[in-house]
């Protein structure tokens, strides 16, 4: 891709203002319409949100953005839909044992509202922020209880599909361990053993970075630095890794750009949070220089694929390997088209992955390293090409936010227009959340505000 390094914050303010108006009709809208016994809205389809059962993994997204939309406009109507969702139909996520997405569904929901509290944001009862405190414990500690051991005493949490399988995914759901640990909890187990959240947040990182990662090593023949693979497969009875393998991009040696975005940003995320943590917690996971080298190593080496595989404009194609690229000719020389006739853009992976770079940039910069500035300065440019057309949907009839998104293509569920021959021009909840969550992040840089975090002030 192309770095703009002219581009600042407060050149972005009228488009980060436009974005949220276009923002505030969307969730009124969608709450207006959207009944909940009909499930969790995920993507949709001709402009119109639907579900789409595999896991409930969106339905925090729906609320959070409606938190995210009172932090950027301070109007009482989206603290309050916010909340509400979250008090009336959240509660069974925090207690789901058979899945890896508590840092999705949770902490856009409860961490978000507990975040605002702390912040002096959100006044509420007192009450509230218990709740949300022990929502967050009991999350994380779930979250954490779903284990897989491998070899050389490390281990990972687990993906829906079943104890062999770690999904790079879930490297994003570690803000669950996270904020449980950072609250003073750990999760009990046989014996009444007591299992360190931040232990088992540190192996989970680690297994991520061995097995999803790539860095140009030899591993295999499509051992390329900076690629990431969506899953990893495991032997359960020794612990032993078996091989790559991938649900929703086209091959185990292909990249899925959503898969490599969570990567991007997981990563980066983690640095940020490591770096709050005293040395003694530290000196019990292999100590600080050891953690920091793991997840600085992985985030930098993603980061560059992501800079060296996506199209001039930063929005990637949504598999760096899908068969039809072959037909665009030297397409990372010029902007994505999610027009064409051969294969769909994600732009929910450039809005995943620009903060992931914004971070990592930051991050380096506080560091004194230079190379800081080019991920900062990446990140710009794909907040740039997000913030405009044909992304940005100002539509009122359409009640996605980010258009152009792509949730699972090899199972051809996602919608295609008449006279198209792929996907295009549709929206879904991870996209629009993590799309107004970067906008956040930057509306708070721009005006001097405390920096954007999970874990808070």
């Amino acid at each position: 891709m192309n770095i703009e390094s002219t581009i600042t914050l407060a050149g972005l303010q009228p488009a980060l203002e436009r974005l949220f108006e276009a923002s505030a009709s969307k969730i009124r809208k969608l709450d207006r319409r959207w009944n909940p016994k009909l499930g969790t809205p995920v993507f949709t389809r001709n402009g119109e949100y639907t579900t789409r059962g595999w896991t409930e993994w969106t339905q925090g997204f729906q609320f959070g953005s409606a938190l995210y939309q009172y932090e950027a406009t301070g109007e009482q109507e989206f603290l309050d839909l916010g909340r509400r969702g979250i008090r009336e139909v959240m509660a069974s996520h925090v207690s789901h044992v058979g899945v890896h997405d508590h840092g999705f569904n949770n902490v856009s929901t409860y961490g978000n509202l507990w975040r605002l509290i702390r912040e002096g944001r959100a006044s509420t009862a007192e009450s509230d922020l218990g709740t949300c405190e022990l929502a967050l414990k009991v999350s994380g500690a779930i979250q954490a209880a779903r284990w897989t051991r491998i070899a050389n005493d490390g281990g990972f949490i687990y993906s829906f599909n079943g104890p062999h399988s770690l999904f790079v995914d879930t490297i994003r759901s570690l803000r669950s361990l996270a904020l449980a640990h950072q609250l003073g909890h750990a999760l009990m187990g046989e014996g009444d053993r007591r299992i360190s959240l931040l232990e088992r947040l540190v192996q989970h990182a680690t297994a991520t970075a061995r097995y999803s990662v790539y860095y140009g090593e030899g591993r295999d023949v499509y051992d390329v630095a900076g690629r990431v693979v969506h899953e990893a497969i495991f032997n359960v009875n020794d612990g032993t890794f078996r091989c790559p393998s991938t649900q929703q991009g086209y091959s185990p040696f292909t990249t899925w750009t959503r898969g490599h975005a969570w990567a991007v940003l997981g990563f980066a995320e983690l640095l940020e949070y490591v770096a709050t943590l005293g040395d003694a917690d530290l000196a019990l996971v292999g100590g600080r220089p050891a953690v920091i080298a793991l997840l600085e190593r992985a985030a930098r080496v993603t980061s560059d694929y992501y800079l060296e595989f996506t199209p001039s404009d930063g929005i990637p194609y949504w598999d760096t390997g899908a068969p039809g690229l072959a037909f665009l000719g030297d397409y990372r020389s010029r902007p994505a088209d999610p027009f064409n006739p051969y294969e769909p853009v994600d732009s929910s992976a450039a809005a995943i992955s620009a903060q992931g770079l914004l971070r990592l940039g930051r991050y380096l910069r506080g560091q004194g390293d230079s190379h800081g500035e080019r991920y900062w300065q990446a990140g710009l440019t794909v907040v740039r090409t997000l913030l405009s057309e044909p992304y940005l949907s100002t539509d009122p009839n359409h009640e996605g936010l980010l258009l152009h998104v792509i949730y699972h293509r090899p199972n051809g569920w996602d919608y295609v227009p008449p006279g198209a021959k792929v996907p295009r021009g549709e929206s879904a909840m991870w996209g629009d959340y993590h799309l107004r969550e970067l906008a956040v992040m930057l509306w708070r840089e721009a005006r001097g505000a405390p920096y954007l975090t999970f874990f808070g002030p």
